[in-house]
This record gives structure tokens, C-alpha cells and sequence, in this order.
């Protein structure tokens, strides 16, 4: 038989994709991150890729989500509020995403990444002032602690409830 080539189907990418080919988040993830089945309960909190957030609700969403156990859906809220702050916030919620992240390592049982993430974020967060109802030399100050216990007796030796940092001290300040 001669003639044109039979064209073939193009095999579907089975992963979730936007228009420009970046993956969305459309799988719900256990709150270390760790994708769930697709048809997981609906009660999986999910956070939308297009999440848009004022910093005050980026601290009581995020801050919530860390108070829970849920440190990967913190950082997907910090990032959302990371890239749509403005230029002198950005490493604010920059470091409370890695710091977020370094939570998540930590839980995971990944000493070094914990460590690592804790410092970077601590670093970045640094200097700037109370705001928003989060206190960043109180979170820098608690996620530097946190990596040097970690170093110092290792992951086993710090209680789970020390991972649910809080974005200010108990008693502290109120959003404004």
C-alpha cells in the first residue's frame, strides 16, 4: 500500500497543565504535600494556583494553616502573597514561604532541607517590622531555634507541636 502516513493520535499529557504548560495545583495534597488520590474527600483543603490575598489575610490564612500542621498549604499561601506584594514586601513573604517549606522538610523527616529552608527564610524575614498581625524577628528568631535544635540533638528531638510555629507570640499583636 503506498500513500500518505496514517497520522497517529497524539498521546494526552496526563498531567494537569495551564495554557502555558505550568502545572496547576488540581490534586488535592495531605498536609505535607504528598498528592492524594484525585477523588480525595472534598474536605482536603486545596489552594487555588490564582490565589490572591491581602497581607492581613496572608497571615491569618497562612498562620492558621501552620497552627494546624498544615505547613505545605502555608507556603502555597505565602507564595500567592509573594507574588502579588509589592517590591519591598516580597522577601517578607518570600522567607515566611521557606520557612513554611522548612516545616514541611522537617515533618517529613529531611533534617538538612529543614535546616536549610528555616535559616534562608529566618535570614529573609529578618528586619522587617510587626505588621499584618505577624511579628517577623519573633519568626525568624523561633525558625532559627528550631534549626539549631535540629542540628544540635536532631528532627526525633523536637516535639511535633514546636513544628506549628506561630507568626507571633502568644498575647502578641493584633492585625492592624
Amino acid at each position: 500500500m503506498t500513500g500518505a502516513p496514517v497520522p497517529r493520535p497524539v498521546p494526552r499529557d496526563p498531567r494537569d497543565r495551564d495554557g502555558a504548560g505550568r502545572p496547576r495545583n488540581a490534586r488535592p495534597r495531605d498536609e505535607l504535600g504528598r498528592p492524594l488520590p484525585r477523588a480525595a474527600a472534598s474536605d482536603v483543603p486545596r489552594i487555588p494556583d490564582d490565589l490572591a490575598v491581602t497581607p492581613a489575610e496572608a497571615v491569618s490564612l497562612g498562620g492558621g494553616l501552620l497552627a494546624e500542621g498544615k505547613p505545605f498549604h502555608a507556603h502555597e499561601v505565602f507564595e500567592a502573597a509573594w507574588k502579588g506584594a509589592p517590591e519591598p514586601e516580597r522577601e517578607l513573604w518570600r522567607g515566611l514561604a521557606q520557612i513554611a517549606v522548612g516545616l514541611t522538610h522537617a515533618r517529613r523527616g529531611n533534617a538538612r532541607g529543614a535546616v536549610t529552608l528555616l535559616r534562608r527564610g529566618a535570614a529573609r524575614v529578618r528586619g522587617y517590622p510587626e505588621r499584618y498581625g505577624a511579628d517577623p524577628a519573633f519568626v525568624a528568631a523561633s525558625a532559627d531555634d528550631i534549626a539549631s535544635r535540629i542540628e544540635r540533638d536532631g528532627l526525633a528531638a523536637v516535639p511535633p507541636a514546636d513544628l506549628r510555629l506561630p507568626l507571633r507570640p502568644a498575647g502578641g499583636l493584633e492585625p492592624a
